[in-house]
């Protein structure tokens, strides 16, 4: 009785943090399934993801002492998920976490049943949601959209994957179908 992990993936201004807020407000017991948090060495007021912030010394401390599952760094921050989920997934409960697409080959040795869900947006959508956001140039929002296209033909067969280019409404069921067909179910 294991649970199913489920690692949600996708460029920056795909809908990850849409999607999995959406989530939050869907997700009910029969559903066996949780949304994990992750800690974040960025203030909590930017990016608009419910994250748990540390600082680097909180971040290396817990890193010491195993309080991390899973970890990396990506754009100038240090990104963790809290080892609870080895508990949650040992008592049959699905976990569903804001993973990166760089770590994922690490996630997948980790966690060999690991279901990746790829979020889909096309370039000309995600180019104009980055703009909106107004945190990057026009030459790293260029980067960002190449760094993506390499990293999304380099997926294992086993990903799932969502479009994110319509309604959100429509992509939160999307994934939830995903955790309901894909997920453990008890017996």
């Amino acid at each position: 009785m294991s649970g199913t992990l489920f690692y949600l993936i996708g460029a920056s201004g795909s809908g990850k943090d849409s999607l999995l807020a959406g989530c939050r407000k869907r997700l009910l017991p029969h559903h066996r399934c949780t949304v994990a948090h992750r800690y974040i060495t960025r203030a909590a007021d930017i990016g608009g993801e419910n994250h748990i912030q540390l600082s680097e010394a909180e971040f290396d401390m817990r890193a010491e002492l195993g309080m991390f599952a899973m970890q990396w760094q990506s754009h100038g921050y240090r990104y963790a998920i809290g080892s609870e989920i080895e508990q949650w997934l040992a008592k049959g409960i699905n976990v569903l976490v804001n993973g990166s697409r760089a770590h994922l080959a690490e996630a997948i040795r980790r966690y060999p049943k690991l279901v990746p869900v790829l979020v889909e947006v096309d370039a000309s959508r995600l180019r104009q949601r980055l703009r909106q956001r107004g945190r990057e140039s026009d030459a790293e929002i260029e980067q960002r959209l190449a760094h993506h296209a390499r990293l999304a033909t380099q997926l294992p067969p086993q990903t799932r994957r969502i479009d994110n280019n319509g309604r959100l409404e429509d992509a939160v069921e999307a994934l939830l179908d995903i955790v309901v067909s894909d997920g453990w179910q008890p017996g």
